[in-house]
């Protein structure tokens, strides 16, 4: 994180988004407790809460709670802080949640963030959506439960939040919303990935496993495309890995005929990719396969479907990353605003 954000959030406001959102930084923090107000902390506590306070949870690794957060370039939708489980073992791993069980979506809350301290009461709200790249807030999100906690100054406090019958979606985005009286949000708008990067009190995990077996067996996986604007605009789909390549991943986006429609309409542009189908494109190249010039329209959310195969069984885990990426405030931009990593595993497909 560069050290020079906290000073000069407005200009780095200005290098990610432009001007015009930078004019709606400068007046969303209204409602935030100022220094010296005393605010009740809530029924039972015993105590009150002075000025500000901060929890914060973590876009990624390198995050320490700065408003905005500049991981423009990295997974900010892939929160190392938040994690679904088919337990509530605070050690379990992130899998994907069964439909139809009960899953637990599991946080970290960190305190004494860089614009506050003292004790945080609050409640912790979670969020789904299908699976994919842009999701605009709040149509496109369905609320799945809360939990009221208190954040301890000093260090990290660790919850969870039932999420009882999965519905048969299958594969998901969670958001996670800090909601406190003491911690305000900076800013909100209709894009979550805005949002997120200006919130240290909003995280998205867009986290998914995709087992690939040999023999061209192949793991479907749905990805949802948004848009923020009140204009329908153009997207690219672009596919990175995020280490090392997958051996012999075969990777095809079917946009069905809609999408597709659309996509020829713009040229049918592209690169590192070929046509297989009627409505299907290879990613030939993920290295710098890319995508581009989708149309999509405000206020809808279209479903493509992702194909994953190999035609030899793979010996480890590998990284891949899909991004979907275009404009946030006004049409011509073109940045990521939303996507989710995929860990493509050893075995047989998972549903």
């Amino acid at each position: 994180m560069n050290a020079s954000v906290p000073r000069g959030r407005k200009a780095v406001a200005r290098l990610l988004f432009g001007a015009a959102l930078a004019a709606l930084m400068a007046v969303s923090t209204g409602g935030a407790a100022t220094a010296g107000t005393t605010v009740d902390a809530g029924p039972g506590s015993g105590s009150t809460v002075s000025s500000r306070t901060d929890a914060y949870l973590k876009d990624t690794s390198s995050d320490v709670g700065f408003e905005p957060h500049g991981a423009i370039l990295s997974s900010f939708f892939n929160s190392p802080d938040v994690k679904v489980c088919p337990n509530t073992s605070p050690g379990c791993v992130h899998s994907n949640p069964v439909v139809g069980s009960t899953s637990y979506i599991h946080a970290n809350l960190r305190a004494n963030g860089p614009y506050g301290t003292g004790v945080s009461f609050g409640t912790l709200k979670a969020y789904y959506t299908t699976s994919g790249g842009g999701a605009n807030w709040p149509g496109d999100w369905t609320p799945i439960g809360s939990r009221t906690i208190a954040v301890a100054p000093g260090g990290v406090t660790s919850t969870f939040i039932t999420w009882p019958n999965v519905p048969s979606l299958g594969h998901f985005c969670i958001l996670l919303r800090w909601e406190s009286e003491t911690d305000p949000m900076l800013f909100e708008g209709p894009a979550t990935s805005i949002n997120t990067q200006y919130n240290n009190n909003i995280v998205w995990k867009n986290a998914n496993t995709v087992s690939v077996g040999g023999g061209g067996i192949i793991s479907d996986r749905p990805f949802a495309l948004a848009n923020a604007l009140n204009v329908a605009a153009p997207f690219d789909l672009a596919v990175r890995p995020l280490a090392e390549p997958v051996p012999g991943l075969r990777l095809v986006a079917d946009l069905g005929p809609e999408l597709f429609a659309r996509w020829q309409r713009g040229g049918q542009q592209g690169e590192g990719i070929r046509v297989v189908g009627r409505s299907q494109i290879e990613f030939a190249d993920p290295q710098r396969a890319t995508i581009k010039g989708i149309l999509i329209n405000p206020g809808e959310r279209p479903v493509l479907k992702l194909s994953f195969s190999a035609a030899q069984p793979l010996q480890k885990s590998y990284g891949l990353q899909i991004t979907q990426v275009g404009p946030l405030r006004e049409p011509g931009e073109s940045f990521v605003v939303g996507g989710v990593d995929y860990t493509i595993e050893p075995g047989r497909p998972q549903a």
